[in-house]
């Protein structure tokens, strides 16, 4: 029980040090902090104020949606009850003299903030109104309306824009946990798998990845997270994917992929992240989102394949298996990427395969059970 306790504790400690030592984190999010206090300019971003709450959470947008209109109320209740009072209509008049009122029915700072109310909000109950008598009045009635015309219209924007972020889209796709390294179609590849959880397609998709690593330049210069484009590819290419079921992509481990000079026994000493992004635009709302996650070497397995997850029903519907989506099963695979080019390894390893047999790790795996069934 003891030593149960503290493997969980270890495992624990080892995903907290690697979720810190992580760029991207696996839902898309930047671990990043900008520590230069001198250079954070704060006036940079209230000039670019829209975007700026846009990007807040939704508990400060909550409570500047309560600030601006409850201090616009108070702010101009303050200014009728000032015209009110300077007109004298507070001051209860004598029976016998009659006094010319700009507002009725305004006697405090309660009714006041009450008349400011129904003003902006256009409710008028009917109990409190202006008569006409004061320009100042009606000036301050255009000012107003037009301010909380303006006030209207950009907490609505606001809230409209922060609802149909693209951000919110990218939630329904989602990677695989762990990427794997097997053969495929005659070549070492770096497979990851990627799955559209709407029925709604991505327009336009491409995926691309970056290996970020720190390397040392010919000078001397330590460039930590050094940026080297890796590329992912289908069978039809890696721009405009069909996205309409789950899809797995390969990068191809030649002598110009950053993955060459790796081997199977010295992968998870290694010091890199694999960060991959899928852009596309959305069919529902023609909003252009970017998905992203990331890959340690720990997250990489060589030597695995992915489980198959479409079959087909009896019915001739296509069935997705999500529950397969990130399991792996062992394949025969070349323990070392730069063995496995050289020409002749490569042909040796190739008709070892081709003797024993490979399984078909393709997108499409059809039942053929009902087939088998029915020919005896």
């Amino acid at each position: 029980m003891f030593q149960f306790i503290q493997k969980r504790i270890h495992n624990h400690l080892v995903e907290r040090k690697i979720r810190r030592a992580r760029l991207v984190t696996k839902d898309g999010h930047c671990n990043i902090k900008f520590g230069s206090p001198q250079y954070h300019n704060h006036f940079a971003f209230l000039m670019d104020f829209w975007t700026t709450f846009v990007e807040i959470r939704w508990c400060f947008v909550i409570v500047f949606f309560v600030a601006a209109f409850t201090g616009s109320w108070f702010i101009f209740g303050l200014l009728w009850y000032s015209l009110a009072k300077s007109n004298g209509d507070l001051v209860q008049s004598s029976s016998d003299s009659y006094q010319m009122k700009c507002i009725e029915n305004i006697n405090s700072l309660t009714t006041a903030f009450l008349y400011s109310l129904e003003t902006q909000t256009t409710i008028g109950y009917g109990g409190r109104a202006l008569t006409g008598h004061c320009p100042g009045t009606v000036a301050l009635l255009i000012i107003q309306s037009l301010m909380g015309a303006i006030i209207n219209c950009f907490m609505c924007g606001l809230i409209l824009a922060k609802i149909s972020l693209p951000k919110r889209r990218a939630k329904t796709v989602t990677f695989s946990e762990t990427a794997v390294i097997s053969l495929w179609k005659r070549n070492l590849c770096l497979q990851i798998r990627v799955a559209n959880l709407r029925k709604t397609l991505l327009i336009g998709s491409q995926i691309y990845g970056k290996l970020l690593r720190t390397t040392i330049t010919p000078e001397g210069d330590t460039i930590i997270l050094d940026q080297v484009n890796v590329d992912f590819l289908m069978d039809a290419g890696k721009d405009n994917l069909f996205f309409v079921c789950p899809l797995t992509l390969y990068h191809v481990i030649d002598k110009f992929s950053p993955f060459s000079e790796m081997a199977a026994d010295v992968l998870q000493q290694q010091d890199f992240e694999l960060v991959v992004f899928l852009e596309g635009t959305a069919e529902s709302t023609s909003l252009s989102c970017q998905v992203r996650t990331s890959y340690l070497p720990q997250e990489i397995q060589w030597g695995y394949g992915f489980l198959p997850v479409i079959s087909r029903t009896k019915g001739g519907k296509y069935r997705v298996d999500l529950s397969n989506f990130s399991k792996t099963e062992p394949a025969d695979t070349p323990n070392c990427a730069s063995c496995f080019q050289n020409q002749h390894n490569k042909e040796l390893i190739l008709h070892q395969h081709t003797h024993e047999g490979i399984d078909n790790v393709a997108f499409d795996v059809i039942d053929l059970q009902d087939c088998g069934e029915k020919g005896d």
